[in-house]
C-alpha cells in the first residue's frame, strides 16, 4: 500500500459532517408526501394526454 491510498476517508471527512449537520430553517417534508405528490403529477399527465 502506497501513502496515496490513506486519504480518502480523511478528504470526505467535512464533506460528512457538513451533509450531516441538521439545520433548523431548513424544510421538512416527508418522503410519503414527495412519492404521493410524484404519482398524483403522472395520474394527471395521463389524463392530460387522453383529454388531449
Amino acid at each position: 500500500m502506497s501513502s496515496d491510498d490513506s486519504g480518502g476517508l480523511m478528504s470526505s471527512a467535512g464533506l460528512v459532517r457538513y451533509f450531516d449537520a441538521e439545520d433548523s430553517n431548513a424544510i421538512r417534508i416527508d418522503p410519503k408526501t414527495i412519492v404521493a405528490f410524484g404519482a398524483l403529477f403522472g395520474v394527471l399527465v395521463l389524463v392530460l394526454n387522453i383529454v388531449v
